[in-house]
């Protein structure tokens, strides 16, 4: 029986350094996997040794796309670990800050990498000469998160104005008011998004496995909740080192996850509008019922549709945060150095991050783990391709190929964040 082999040495419209190697025999996958061969980054080594108030901006670097979720998980382990208690105006500008590194990511991933897939082009800028109005919604999109991240941040990547404890310079009232009226304006290009994408053909290819997020009562989890499954998985974010374990393979110079007892996780955004969808607003309701979507949904390439839905409840969550804030002068909380160890775990762009630290009594790091989302999916995509493959292993190879690079980038995986290598304990 003749062989077939899909051999793709770079992934393309992803982020970081990765490859796919699959063989197949009849209709009968013989092996097959994810290879990210990205150099280990070994951002947790660089920290041991640092100051607390040095950590979020190291963490930063690990990622120019998810800078801003780095920052704030940083921030907000290591004030667990010194005990440290944040006003309720520093966690709603928090709040707002994330949700700008959120909108910025999933106007960029959708937009430039993931809807090329769908219309049939290789890029972004082929498909502008097709649909250039689609082009130009996502342009203005990822300007929005841009600009909102250089308002709170003091620019539009790794933000300046965040320490331990609070801000060192606060937003103007009269400019967050002024940018509702940007926010407005994107709910519209949304709506005529949600209508382009509601007539395109998805691709259908369901497998059911367990999606993770953060998740609170009444409210759409971006920095802070409890970590819920659509398997029952229901725990605060202290316990996630006992609930979910890493390890490595041979093949890739990522780390991999499962839950314990169990096995592969899918996080992100598809996973936070399942477990979430009934804390959406209205307007991202709105959004979900144009394009078709029903929760639960285990297809992954509705992670597609789900990021357009994040981006109508983010719009949203900005402009309600703008209207309850009541900026008033506050110093951040200056906290004494001390031992201490803090879990946080926020929801990035990709899905959950994870931060860990212990301190000395002076303060200083003493060891570390980051594990980000891609850690997670990378695991998942290689259960769902082992599930595509054998369903289309009599077509051509070249088809083969495009199906599975299409299913790979509805991750939307930042390979390069994947390869955090350091001993656990």
């Amino acid at each position: 029986m003749a062989e077939k082999r899909v051999e793709v040495e770079y992934l393309t419209r992803v982020e970081g350094e990765g490859s796919l190697h699959i063989t197949i025999e009849g209709d009968q996958v013989k092996e097959l996997y994810i290879n990210v061969f990205e150099s280990p980054r070994l951002f947790e080594a660089f920290m041991v040794g640092r100051r607390f108030d040095e950590v979020h901006r190291i963490a930063s670097r690990i990622c120019g796309i998810c800078c801003v979720a780095h920052q704030i998980t940083a921030l907000r382990a290591i004030e667990k670990a010194l005990g440290v208690e944040v006003s309720e105006q520093t966690k709603k500008l928090r709040e707002l800050l994330a949700l700008s590194g959120l909108i910025q990511s999933h106007a960029l991933h959708f937009f430039f990498l993931g809807l090329p897939d769908l219309v049939g082009h290789e890029s972004l800028i082929s498909m502008a000469s097709e649909y250039p109005d689609v082009a130009k919604y996502g342009l203005f999109l990822k300007k929005v998160g841009n600009d909102l991240t250089e308002l709170l941040g003091g620019r539009p990547t790794h933000p300046v104005t965040t320490v331990v404890g609070g801000f060192t310079k606060l937003p103007k009232q009269q400019s967050l008011q002024e940018f509702k009226k940007v926010l407005e304006e994107a709910k519209g290009y949304l709506e005529k998004t949600a209508e382009f994408v509601s007539k395109l053909e998805i691709p259908q290819f369901s497998r059911q496995c367990e999606h993770v997020a953060l998740w609170a009562e009444n409210h759409y989890a971006v920095n802070e909740g409890r970590l819920r499954s659509t398997e029952g998985l229901d725990i605060p974010e202290d316990d996630y080192p006992a609930n979910i374990e890493e390890w490595h393979e041979v093949h890739s110079n990522a780390k991999h996850t499962r839950v314990v007892g169990r096995d592969e996780l899918l996080v992100g955004p598809l996973a936070r509008v399942n477990i979430s969808f009934d804390a959406l607003s209205s307007f991202a309701k709105e959004v979900a019922n144009t394009l078709g979507f029903k929760p639960v949904d285990y297809n992954p390439h509705s992670q597609h549709l789900a990021r357009i839905i994040e981006l109508a409840q983010f719009i949203d969550q900005s402009i309600d945060i703008i209207d309850e804030l009541k900026l008033k002068d506050e110093k951040p909380v200056e906290p004494e150095p001390r031992a201490g160890e803090g879990i946080a775990v926020t929801e990035a762009p990709r899905g959950i991050l994870y931060h860990h630290y212990r301190l000395n009594r002076m303060g200083f790091v003493e060891w570390a783990n980051v594990t980000t989302p891609t850690v997670h999916n990378v695991h998942a995509a290689e259960k769902d391709l082992l599930q595509l493959v054998p369903k289309i292993a009599n077509k051509p190879v070249e088809e083969i190929q495009r199906a599975c690079e299409e299913l790979i980038r509805t991750y939307d995986f930042c390979l390069s964040c994947s390869v955090h290598l350091t001993k656990l304990p």
